[in-house]
C-alpha cells in the first residue's frame, strides 16, 4: 500500500507541477479540468448512478467548465459569485453535519447530484482564477489545506481525547478529534507566519493569501481568515466522509491507487478555494 501511495504521488506531481509552473496557464486549466471531470464521475457513482450515469456526470462537469471558459468568466471578477458560494458552503455544510449520515440519502437525488457538480464547477473556477492571480497565491491556499490536514493528523495521534470530551464527529469520521482540529489550526498559523517572513525577506514572491489578508485587515483579519478557512477545510472533509458513509464506500473510487479517488484528495479544497477567492474579491 505504501509503495502504491508513493508511486501515485510521484506520478501526480510529475503531471501537476509542470502544469502549475508553466508560464502558459492553458496547461494548468486542462490538467485541473481532467481532475474535475473525474471527480464528477465519482460523484455520480457515490449518489447511486450507474456507469453511464456516472460518465454523464463527468460530461456535465466538463461542459460547464468549458462554457465558463468560453464565456470569459475565468477572467472576470466574481465577487458576488464567490460570496454566494461561500455562504452556501457555510450554511449547507453546517446543516448536513448536524443532520448526520442518514439524512443524506433522504435528500432527493435531483438535489444531491447537481449540488455536487456545482461545487466541483466552482472549485475549478476558483483554482483557475487563483492561478491567474499568481502561483504563490494559489500555493498559499493549497498549502493551508495540506498543512491543516497533516498537523491535524499528528496532533490527533498525540493528543486525541486528552483535553476534550468525545470525538469531533464520531458517526461520520471516528478518527477525527477536536485536538486534531486545534492542532491543524496551530499548524496553519505557523505556516502563515513563516510564509509572511519569507515573503517580506524576498524569498517568496507576492502576492499570497496571507499577505493579502494582512495588508487589508491587519493581524486580526489574518488570524480570523486563516482559522475560518482551516475550519471550512475540515467541513469539506467531513461532508465527503458523510456522503461516502451514506453510500457504504470507503473511498470515492480507485482512480488513484493507494489514495482512493480524486474526491478523497480534493474534498477539503471544495469549500476552501471558493471561500479564499471570496475573501480576496471582497478585500480587493
Amino acid at each position: 500500500m505504501l509503495k502504491q501511495r508513493v508511486i501515485t504521488a510521484i506520478v501526480l506531481l510529475l503531471i501537476l507541477l509542470p502544469a502549475l509552473f508553466h508560464p502558459d496557464t492553458l496547461y494548468w486549466r486542462l490538467v485541473t479540468l481532467g481532475l474535475i471531470a473525474a471527480a464528477g464521475w465519482e460523484w455520480g457513482r457515490l449518489n447511486g448512478l450507474g456507469q453511464y450515469g456516472a460518465w454523464m456526470g463527468a460530461f456535465v462537469c466538463l461542459v460547464a467548465c468549458v462554457m465558463a471558459w468560453d464565456l470569459g468568466l475565468l477572467r472576470q471578477p466574481q465577487a458576488l459569485l464567490w460570496t454566494l458560494a461561500g455562504g452556501a458552503w457555510v450554511l449547507a455544510g453546517a446543516a448536513l453535519l448536524r443532520a448526520g449520515v442518514a439524512s443524506w440519502g433522504q435528500l432527493p437525488r435531483a438535489l444531491r447530484l447537481p449540488g455536487g457538480w456545482l461545487a466541483l464547477w466552482l472549485t475549478w473556477l476558483a483554482i483557475v482564477q487563483a492561478r491567474d492571480i499568481g502561483i504563490a497565491f494559489l500555493l498559499s491556499i493549497l498549502l493551508l489545506v495540506w498543512v491543516a490536514d497533516i498537523a491535524a493528523y499528528f496532533a490527533g495521534k498525540a493528543f486525541g481525547g486528552r483535553f476534550s470530551r468525545g470525538k469531533l464527529a464520531p458517526a461520520i469520521s471516528p478518527g477525527k478529534s477536536w485536538e486534531g482540529v486545534w492542532g491543524g489550526m496551530a499548524g496553519v498559523m505557523l505556516l502563515a507566519l513563516a510564509w509572511l517572513a519569507l515573503e517580506r525577506g524576498g524569498v517568496l514572491p507576492p502576492p499570497s493569501l496571507y499577505g493579502h489578508l494582512l495588508s487589508h485587515g491587519g493581524w486580526a483579519l489574518l488570524l480570523l481568515g486563516v482559522l475560518f478557512l482551516t475550519a471550512m477545510s475540515v467541513v469539506g472533509d467531513l461532508v465527503e466522509s458523510l456522503v461516502k458513509r451514506s453510500a457504504g464506500c470507503k473511498d470515492s473510487s480507485r482512480l488513484l491507487p493507494g489514495h482512493g479517488g480524486v474526491l478523497d484528495r480534493v474534498d477539503a479544497l471544495l469549500p476552501t478555494l471558493p471561500l479564499a477567492m471570496m475573501l480576496y474579491s471582497l478585500l480587493n
